[in-house]
């Protein structure tokens, strides 16, 4: 029998639908980030150039230190869209919006309705995941597989009558995420699942799970790849993938600063922010429930608590995994925050509902602190780069730092006044609308900082077709992307020096810091064909209203007048 939804759940949904559109509103509206981005939007673009879908380039050069399941994904979007900033971005706003619908499901499934919009909404309105999923990043996409594991596995558990349908598209969707980044996208809802069941004394229970029928779905997803990659060049690759690029970056520390056991834990109240400021309360009211249900030998295992039990034993297993990790990237975890959605949803759930005393006591307190927060964020954003900051203004941090302080207000006031409902919708609502302050002004806004694209209308206006076109000391891939041509990488003197002594016309991208102190070195009289700040991102920096960096554009061919 159909039941009508509640007042309560159509504010909740229509708050959903305000907090989710902005993930598919402009996606064009800035340049490529060259941080990961440039690599997945440019190599599926030579792909269909070269019309070879088995071995990705990058750069013109063989790129397999990654499965092509990310590039495979954006071709046909390219095809049918055309190539541009908007159609790979497209396919990985649609995982990230599949991510916030798996993190409904898991809190609908294990706790109510209430709680499943309560946890889309969480993930939906996370400032850092909106970002994550408008430049394409294939965390996503793994994340994304790994989320739908985990939600068939629950939905195998709670309704048998279909579990060998569920069960297949677990492996499935394992299957994907291995052949999107690796054989982590089974080793750990794996681990996850085994630790559940032995926690629970259910071990019995992976006879039920078609081990073999589910290994054979990994294999037939990811084994062709792997072969067509071995027929054309050995194992090399494919050992290289396996052992450099997993399990030595595992147990060794491969670039980036050394980063502690603990690093996990401010990316998560960054990364899950403002939903993670509930997660303290949650593993509060959790151990709680424990404790009180092995004191009480009368009280049974529910449905919910055990499902509850499962998500936190996902976050828990992931989490501690790369914890251990010597190399850690915020990004890795990224798989935790539907589950951990739907865990801050049943809270909150509850804490709308009119929940036990204890319950409501401690989230209203962490609902009054996530008040504070945004009131304080907001204060600091319009300190930092609010009007009459010239040198650091960005588009719409005005509005965005007024939106979080008036918006904090009000849930501050709905809290103390005990209007739990309105308190947490409004915080959820505040965020939200910074969010489409943030994508409709502040990051097409942010383009002036951003060099690449129109550097590279002044080279394609310039350059010949046999010029020498690169960046020195630098990090500007997506240079590629928009030139559609080949570029160097250069890190030593005499790369550059050498380039600019041949008969060649040269065109190389480079900080003006870097410049000046090896102009006088060159060998051949150059000239500055452009310049364009870049931002700061030391906080010294911004606070000292310090003049921004520059890059500089150089060729050895001269068509202005700035002769150095």
């Amino acid at each position: 029998m159909k039941t009508s939804l509640t007042r309560t759940q159509w504010v909740l949904i229509a708050a959903l639908v305000f907090a989710t559109l902005p993930y598919l509103t402009r996606l064009g509206s800035s340049s490529l980030w060259d941080s990961n981005e440039a690599f997945y939007a440019e190599t599926p673009r030579e792909m269909i150039e070269s019309r070879d879908y088995i071995n990705p380039t990058f750069n013109y050069n063989a790129r397999l230190n990654k499965p092509p399941l990310s590039y495979w994904i954006v071709i046909p979007f390219y095809k049918v869209i055309g190539v541009s900033e908007a159609a790979q971005r497209l396919p990985i706003a649609l995982g990230a919006l599949a991510m916030i619908a798996t993190a409904y499901g898991l809190g609908r499934l294990v706790f109510s309705v209430d709680a499943g919009l309560l946890a889309a909404i969480g993930l939906a309105v996370a400032p850092r995941f909106l970002m994550f999923s408008r430049r394409i990043m294939i965390d996503v996409y793994l994340a994304m597989f790994m989320s739908l594991a985990l939600l068939m596995f629950v939905l195998a558990e709670r309704r048998p009558h279909r579990r060998r349908v569920y069960l297949v598209l677990m492996y499935v969707s394992m299957g994907l995420g291995v052949i999107t980044k690796g054989p982590v996208a089974v080793a750990l809802p794996s681990m996850a699942f085994f630790i559940y069941l032995a926690l629970h004394r259910r071990l019995a229970k992976l006879r039920e799970m078609m081990l073999p029928a589910g290994l054979g779905i990994i294999a037939v997803i990811v084994l062709p790849w792997y072969i067509a990659i071995y027929l054309e060049h050995g194992f090399s690759n494919i050992g290289t993938f396996v052992l450099k690029d997993n399990l030595s970056r595992y147990a060794q520390q491969a670039w980036g600063p050394s980063r502690g056991l603990f690093f996990y834990i401010p990316v998560v109240l960054g990364d899950f922010f403002p939903w993670s400021l509930f997660l303290l309360p949650v593993v509060w009211l959790g151990a709680r429930s424990l404790w009180l249900m092995k004191r009480d030998k009368s009280r049974s295992a529910s449905h919910t608590n055990g499902s509850a039990a499962l998500l936190a034993t996902w976050v828990a297993v992931i989490v501690v995994f790369f914890s251990f990790s010597r190399s850690k990237e915020d990004l890795y975890i990224l798989p935790i925050y539907p589950a951990a959605a739907a865990l801050v949803g049943g809270a909150l759930a509850a804490f709308i509902g009119n929940g036990g005393l204890q319950r409501r006591g401690t989230v209203r307190s962490a609902t009054f602190a996530l008040s504070m927060v945004l009131v304080i964020a907001g204060s600091v954003v319009l300190y930092l780069f609010g009007q009459g900051r010239p040198t650091y203004e960005l588009a719409g941090a005005g509005l965005i730092g007024s939106v979080a302080i008036v918006g904090g207000l009000g849930a501050a006031g709905a809290t103390v006044f005990n209007r739990a409902r309105w308190a947490v919708v409004a915080t959820a609502v505040t965020v939200a609308a910074c969010n489409w302050v943030f994508v409709l002004w502040t990051l097409p806004g942010f383009e002036r900082y951003k060099p690449v694209r129109p550097i590279c209308e002044v080279i394609a206006s310039e350059a010949g077709p046999d010029a020498l076109v690169g960046y020195y000391r630098a990090a500007y891939p997506s240079m590629v992307f928009y030139l559609r041509r080949p570029i160097f990488e250069y890190y030593e003197l005499g790369e550059i020096e050498a380039a600019l002594s041949s008969d060649r016309e040269v065109f190389c991208l480079m900080r003006a810091t870097e410049y000046e102190a090896i102009k006088t070195k060159l060998p051949v009289k150059t000239r500055v064909l452009a310049s364009h700040p870049i931002f700061q991102v030391k906080l010294t920096g911004i606070l000292d209203r310090s003049e921004l960096p520059q890059v500089v554009l150089i060729s050895n061919e001269g068509r202005t007048s700035n002769a150095q």
